[in-house]
């Protein structure tokens, strides 16, 4: 049988709490919209009592998202439930989130109390709460740390006392798998009006076996998981939303659950909260990592070119990523080149291709990635030698704690001067975005790196950039002794050789088409 399962996400209040992953009221209203669009049935949008920025954040979620249930997490301490109380008033639906550790390690040395003291707190704490609303959340913290029969009995204080909703966390990333699901099977079979409530996971990554742990409670009963987008959290971080929801789409016959997440919006809301924190997942990070669709093996970029599924277990458009990415460098075969010539607008013939695929090994070899660039340059030998046809006259950033502002001045393959100002979120964004608008048409940076030629004070600083234009993966390089002046001079690198390009595809005898994707 398919069971639903609750997604209750804690981006927004555990997932902040890592330290770098703050947010401002602002952005958490920004990241709360795209929650909503992404369908967390749960959103637990902050822990009213650590600030007044979290509560103003918990008031404002709950005012304007009136679809999933919102909820605030409060301490078992009589302000902490009266502030959360306050901040979820206004919600369509609100969820009051009360926790106690009740682990023997955590009551002695943390806590303070006995195991009754602790009961009888939770006890009060869940009562408080019910004055609020009839959703009421209670988390037994360090559950999988708890004396079994201890949790039992407050297990069943919570539900006789109107809790709708039983955590039982492993908040230290403590339990393995088997003994994970164990604690639910057991808890639930042991504890009177078990059937009454919702009982719910949440994981934290410490042995990287949050996912599994979650995974292995919902086969044991579970029916809500606590997660957080990229899997951000304190410490090594919370079960991943978008692995946890995976793994049910691939695999339904042996998961056996479903939930309520668009998972077109998933690799959109990954990104949004990355840009929001600064904080990108890993490369190799699962769904969401820049490498999780890329191939640059031969014999996998042959299979995933023959059929998707040879090599990848996931449509890439399920989870909202455009397509899979060939990565052409020194392990990548024949079949990846020549299909990318044909994106390119070549058709080659045999003797061609062995040819180019010759010299491409041996590029490869000095190279981490060939570029669309690099292998014109092999088509073309005098690719690199592109003509200044663009020029940067004039450049003026200000910045400062608002939006930069730049103002550019070009000269290139049109009549006089061109000029444009543009905002950004910093003064090199502000620069790219005044150049985009002289071009009138979008410039996509992929890579950005900057290194220090010389020393002191007034070092010259080179500007390596990997960008998209038209449809072309090119390269430029700027220096400079101003960082932003040498961005912008390694974005016009980048456009005369775009130009350049445009220009030998016009003369190219074995052309058929413009060259772009």
């Amino acid at each position: 049988m398919v069971r639903h399962v609750t997604i209750f996400d804690t981006t927004l209040r555990d997932g902040e709490q890592a330290p770098g992953n703050t947010m401002t009221p602002e952005e958490k209203l920004r990241l709360a919209r795209q929650l909503d669009a992404l369908g967390v049935d749960v959103l637990e949008a902050g822990f009213p009592a650590a600030s007044e920025g979290d509560a103003r954040s918990v008031r404002e979620i709950a005012l304007e998202l009136r679809r999933p249930v919102i909820a605030a997490l409060a301490r078992c301490h009589e302000r902490d439930i009266d502030l959360a109380g306050e901040a979820i008033r206004e919600a369509a639906r609100g969820r009051l989130h009360v926790f106690l550790s009740t682990s023997d390690l955590h009551l002695e040395h943390k806590l303070r109390m006995t195991r009754d003291e602790a009961l009888e707190l939770a006890r009060r704490s869940i009562r408080q709460a019910r004055r609020y609303t009839e959703d009421v959340e209670f988390s037994a913290e360090d559950a999988s740390r708890t004396d079994l029969d201890f949790l039992c009995q407050v297990a069943e204080m919570a539900i006789a006392e109107g809790a709708t909703t039983v955590n039982l966390p492993d908040t230290v990333g403590y339990a393995l798998p088997e003994e994970y699901g164990r604690m639910f099977e057991e808890v639930r079979a042991r504890v009177a009006g078990a059937d009454r409530v919702v009982w719910s996971a949440h994981c934290h990554d410490d042995l990287g076996l949050a996912v599994a742990n979650s995974l292995a409670a919902i086969a044991a009963g579970a029916t809500q998981v606590e997660c957080t987008v990229n899997g951000i959290g304190e410490r090594a971080g919370n079960a991943a939303l978008e692995e946890i929801v995976m793994a049910g789409k691939v695999r339904p016959q042996l998961a056996r659950f479903e939930t309520s997440i668009h998972t077109q919006e998933i690799y959109r809301t990954s990104q949004l909260l990355a840009y929001l924190t600064g904080s990108f997942p890993q490369p190799n990070k699962a769904i969401v990592g820049r490498n999780a669709f890329a191939h640059e093996a031969g014999i996998h970029q042959h299979g995933v070119l023959q059929h998707g599924l040879t090599y990848e277990i996931i449509r890439p458009e399920s989870v909202g990523i455009p397509r899979s990415t060939l990565v052409l460098g020194k392990h990548s075969g024949r079949h990846a080149l020549e299909r990318r010539y044909q994106e390119l607008g070549y058709d080659l013939t045999e003797e061609k291709l062995t040819q180019l695929y010759r010299d491409f090994t041996a590029l490869a070899d000095r190279k981490r990635e060939v570029l669309d660039e690099d292998l014109l340059a092999l088509l073309h030998e005098s690719f690199h030698d592109a003509p200044e046809e663009h020029l940067l006259t004039h450049l003026r950033v200000i910045c400062g704690s608002v939006n930069a502002e730049a103002e550019v001045r070009m000269t290139g393959p049109w009549s006089g001067e061109r000029s444009a100002q543009a905002r950004g979120d910093g003064p090199i964004a502000a620069a790219f975005a005044a150049i985009s608008e002289i071009l009138e048409r979008p410039v996509e940076v992929i890579n950005l790196s900057l290194r220090s030629v010389t020393p002191g004070r007034d070092s010259v600083g080179q500007v390596f950039l990997q960008c998209r234009i038209g449809g072309k993966s090119l390269s430029g390089q700027g220096a400079s002794t101003d960082i932003v002046e040498a961005s912008a001079r390694a974005l016009v690198h980048a456009l005369n050789k775009e130009r350049h390009a445009e220009r030998l595809e016009a003369t190219a005898y074995n052309s058929t088409q413009h060259w772009g994707v």
